[in-house]
């Protein structure tokens, strides 16, 4: 349940995706604050109507981005949509004469959502919303656990992708 007002819910399963529009800041360039401001006040709600359709809740807009969630039980019906959500949201951009396109990057896993802070903003915390956010993606990418949750049908319009190897210095504190 992605929807408990005035205290957070324990850790839950959750589909999370972030969702950010390539070039929008090229177009947003020469573009009065306001013209451009109502540029992303429809765009927020076209993509709200997207979402919520499928039945997911945008957790916030950080400029061109957001990061929404859809509740486990949704999880397949929602990853199997996201091709469509990132068509229709370049055609809407084309459509405003902007050259930019979504890139959806989309995990499976376990996070806490609710209230937090003094104002009891809705949010998702948890390391899986991390791995959302940093898997590399330049038109749609879901991880290995968003992909399980597809059924066989909807698997065939997926294929796996290895990212080239590349090497680090060994002093390099990353993994």
């Amino acid at each position: 349940m992605l929807r408990a007002p005035g205290r957070r819910n324990p850790e839950q399963e959750l589909l999370i995706v972030f969702a950010d529009l390539t070039r929008f800041m090229a177009g947003a360039r020469g573009t009065p604050d306001a013209t451009l401001a109502d540029l992303v006040d429809d765009y927020y709600r076209f993509a709200e109507s997207q979402v919520t359709k499928s039945g997911g809740r945008i957790v916030k807009f950080m400029g061109d981005a957001f990061l929404a969630v859809w509740p486990g039980d949704r999880a397949a019906a929602a990853a199997a949509s996201l091709p469509a959500l990132k068509r229709d949201a370049d055609a809407w951009w084309a459509r405003k004469g902007w050259e930019s396109r979504l890139v959806v990057k989309a995990h499976f896993g376990r996070a806490v959502a609710g209230p937090f802070g003094e104002n009891g903003r809705f949010d998702v915390i948890g390391n899986e919303v991390n791995i959302a956010a940093t898997l590399p993606a330049r038109t749609i990418a879901i991880s290995p656990e968003a992909f399980r949750c597809l059924g066989e049908a909807e698997r065939k319009g997926w294929k796996k992708h290895t990212p080239q190897v590349v090497y680090i210095p060994s002093d390099d504190p990353r993994p």
